[in-house]
C-alpha cells in the first residue's frame, strides 16, 4: 500500500465520520430550574380568585341561614390565613434581596 492509498483511505474515514457525527442531534440545552415568578403569579391570578369566590360563596350561604358567628369566624380565620401567606411572600422577596446582596 503506498502512500497516496492510505492517504484516500485516510481521508475516507475522516469523512464518514463527519457525516456520522453531523447526524448526531445537538444536546438540549439544560433546564434553568424552576420559573417561581411564573407559579407564583399562575397562582395569584388563576387560583387565588377562585378560592376566595369559594369561601364568599360559603359565607353568604351560612350568613343567609343565620350563622353569623360561624361567619364572623371563618372571615376572621381567611384574613389570618391570607395575612400568613402575604407574609410568606414578603419573606419569599426580602430572602431573594437578601440573598442577591450577600452573593454579588
Amino acid at each position: 500500500m503506498n502512500a497516496t492509498e492510505l492517504v484516500t483511505a485516510a481521508w475516507s474515514m475522516a469523512t464518514h465520520a463527519a457525516d456520522v457525527l453531523a447526524l448526531i442531534p445537538a444536546a438540549e440545552p439544560e433546564p434553568k430550574g424552576i420559573d417561581t415568578e411564573g407559579v407564583v403569579g399562575f397562582f395569584a391570578s388563576k387560583v387565588a380568585p377562585i378560592l376566595l369566590a369559594v369561601l364568599g360563596v360559603i359565607f353568604i350561604g351560612r350568613a343567609s341561614k343565620g350563622e353569623i358567628s360561624k361567619v364572623l369566624t371563618s372571615s376572621a380565620i381567611a384574613i389570618v390565613g391570607l395575612a400568613f401567606i402575604a407574609g410568606a411572600a414578603t419573606l419569599f422577596f426580602v430572602g431573594d434581596y437578601l440573598i442577591d446582596l450577600i452573593f454579588e
